[in-house]
C-alpha cells in the first residue's frame, strides 16, 4: 500500500482516515492501545514506551513494512499496518503472489463500545488497501486463538485456507481478494465504498 492518507466516510459512523505513523509523535499514544488488556493478540504486553518506539521506528525504516493512524472523525481510533509478505512476516510460509498485501489492524480500547464500530475500521483498512491498483490480495495471519477476528474478517471477505506455524504463534492464514472483498461489503449498510 502507497503511504497516501486515505479518508472513507461511512453512512453510519461518520469519517474515517488513515494517515502516516509518525513512531516519535504517536509513539504515547500506541504504548497506552498496544499494552493494553484487550489487545494480547498484538503482543506487545510488556512493552516500554521506548520499546515501542524503537519497535515503530524499526517499521518506517523498512521498505516492506508500513504503519499508519487510522482516525474516527478526526480523532485517533486504529492502528493499520501493511506489509510484503514475502520480505516480511510469511517468508517461506506460503507462496506470494503479484499485489499480495499483508495487514495487521488494532482498535483503540475504549469503555463505551459503539456498535459496528471494528467493523467499521475493518472496512476502511481493506479499502485503504486496495486504493492502491496494484494490490490484489490481502492476507492475515492471526493467532489461531483469535475467534474474535476470524468472524470479522469473514464478515469483510477473508477466507481460511490454512494453520501455519510462526515463531510466535499458530496463524490461521487468510486471503482476500479484491473481487471478495467487494462483494463482502456490497449492499450492507454503513460500509459503502469506494476502490
Amino acid at each position: 500500500m502507497s503511504t497516501t492518507p486515505f479518508s472513507r466516510t461511512d453512512a453510519a459512523l461518520g469519517g474515517f482516515a488513515v494517515r502516516p505513523l509518525d513512531p516519535l509523535t504517536d509513539a504515547e499514544l500506541l504504548h497506552g492501545w498496544v499494552t493494553h488488556p484487550k489487545a494480547s493478540f498484538w503482543m506487545m504486553q510488556d512493552h516500554s514506551l521506548t520499546d515501542v518506539e524503537r519497535e515503530y521506528m524499526a517499521i518506517a525504516a523498512s521498505e516492506h513494512h508500513h504503519a499508519f493512524l487510522g482516525l474516527h472523525d478526526g480523532r485517533p481510533a486504529f492502528l493499520m499496518e501493511s506489509y510484503d509478505p514475502a520480505h516480511v512476516e510469511l517468508v517461506d510460509l506460503y507462496e506470494p503472489e503479484p499485489g499480495d498485501v499483508g495487514m495487521h489492524f488494532l482498535v483503540a480500547p475504549t469503555d463505551t463500545p459503539v456498535s459496528g464500530f471494528t467493523r467499521a475500521v475493518i472496512t476502511t483498512v481493506m479499502a485503504a488497501l486496495f486504493a492502491d491498483p496494484a494490490v490484489r490480495r490481502v492476507v492475515v495471519e492471526p493467532d489461531v486463538r483469535n475467534t474474535a477476528v476470524h468472524a470479522l474478517n469473514e464478515v469483510v471477505g477473508f477466507v481460511p485456507e490454512r494453520e501455519i506455524a510462526k515463531p510466535e504463534k499458530t496463524a490461521l492464514l487468510s486471503f482476500c481478494t479484491r473481487e471478495q472483498f467487494e462483494a463482502a461489503v456490497a449492499g450492507v449498510s454503513g460500509a459503502e465504498v469506494s476502490i
